[in-house]
């Protein structure tokens, strides 16, 4: 009943959203200026738009990534789905002009937002890499003949697109696909694959909770799976193409996010009510396409969260040498000659320090020359990925390590 309750007060709050939406638009346009920005009416408005905006969304947003500079020059570019999976479509930022470029796949994270939450990533890779990223599908909308997703599908999927684009890819997993990431490449490693990546780079990821652990890491611990299962698993309601589908929905997820930075979310939107009486556009509207991101939320796979939770955050599997797919074992070790980065930022309060660069210990037999690990002071999570730090100090390190594993 967890998401048909959900769905019952999304329902009957539509038609409130929809008024103050209508309201806000009558107030913002009025015929007379000096009534448009008397401060009634601006506060008015204001207040309409906050109730319009409360909610949250579940379709995936545009990346609306256009165009880039290469080389001094303006140049086009398109979204092209390489592969498609149900579960996913591999998707490939096309330049308009024929350009040698290293190859990236990145992997977003399948965690409850959509992959164009790394649009100011895919951004600042695109002038001197040629991107791919894996375009995750909301659960909900994916019909059970389909079957099932779990933790060793996405180890799967990560090695075919591998394959798919060929060795002169680098691959940069984007916090919680730093484990399958890890576990498809070290056992393609173990097969000595040919389409091993040249480096292997992991931002913010989960790969030993036991370092330094988070409150994310301690709730994970504190319960067993099948708590879990009980508690926020659900059944997708029949009005969606994915009906009957166990999964664990995208609102309790971000539930769990805004709870843990609640006094930082609640003065972010009194500041968003400021700007908007002051007239302040600019700032409004920064914060307006953060939440509008931030609010987009999909559902997961259940089997896949219910394994990342018991193998990744409960077992600990890879860290400690048990972690099997298929019903092979992974070993790290089996990785010799890629590059291995780990990102990590300095308040992150998800994965925190010494959680990612973890890799590099269990990566025992790659040579020392071959590793790097960089901690970004001054950022939290969301930081590690995107933002002016990642722009301006993180981006030039992942930038010269993928050269330099060329």
């Amino acid at each position: 009943m967890l998401y048909e309750t959900y769905q019952a007060h999304r329902d009957a709050f539509g038609p409130v959203r929809w008024m103050a939406q209508a309201m806000h638009g009558l107030l913002n346009h009025h015929p007379w200026p000096a009534v448009a920005h008397h401060p009634v009416i601006r506060s008015a408005a204001a207040a309409c738009e906050m109730v319009a905006r409360a909610g949250m969304w579940h379709e995936r947003p545009d990346f609306g990534i256009h165009s880039t500079i290469v080389g001094g020059r303006t140049v086009a570019v398109d979204e092209v789905a390489r592969l498609h999976h149900p579960f996913c479509t591999l998707l490939h930022f096309k330049k308009g002009i024929d350009v040698e470029q290293p190859r990236v796949l990145l992997v977003a994270p399948l965690s409850g937002h959509f992959a164009t939450l790394l649009r100011g990533t895919v951004e600042t890779l695109l002038p001197e890499h040629d991107v791919y990223i894996t375009d995750w599908h909301n659960a909900r909308n994916v019909p059970l003949l389909y079957g099932r997703f779990d933790l060793d599908d996405h180890i799967d999927l990560t090695i075919s697109f591998l394959r798919a684009l060929g060795p002169e890819t680098h691959i940069v997993a984007v916090c919680q696909p730093s484990v399958p990431v890890m576990a498809a490449v070290a056992l393609m490693a173990a097969d000595n694959d040919g389409a091993q990546p040249r480096s292997m780079t992991l931002m913010g990821g989960p790969i030993d909770t036991r370092r330094n652990p988070t409150v994310v890491n301690k709730l994970a611990t504190s319960r067993p799976l099948s708590w879990f299962e009980r508690n926020v698993i659900a059944t997708v309601p029949g009005r969606y193409a994915g009906h009957f589908r166990r999964v664990y929905p995208g609102f309790l997820q971000l539930v769990g996010f805004m709870t843990m930075n609640l006094d930082r979310h609640v003065t972010a939107h009194m500041d968003l009510f400021k700007h908007l009486v002051r007239g302040d556009g600019e700032s409004a509207e920064a914060t307006r396409k953060f939440y509008d991101e931030y609010m987009s939320v999909m559902d997961l796979p259940a089997d896949f969260y219910l394994q990342t939770v018991s193998r990744v955050f409960q077992q600990h599997a890879l860290p400690i040498g048990r972690f099997v797919s298929r019903a092979r074992k992974v070993e790290p070790r089996a990785i010799t000659r890629i590059g291995l980065l780990c990102v990590e930022g300095e308040n992150d309060d998800i994965c925190a320090v010494g959680q990612t660069s973890a890799a590099l210990d269990l990566c025992s037999a790659l040579p020392t020359v071959k590793k790097a690990h960089h901690i970004q002071p001054k950022v939290g999570h969301y930081g590690v990925f995107n933002g002016r730090r990642w722009s301006n100090e993180i981006y030039p390190v992942l930038r010269e390590f993928i050269r330099a594993n060329a």
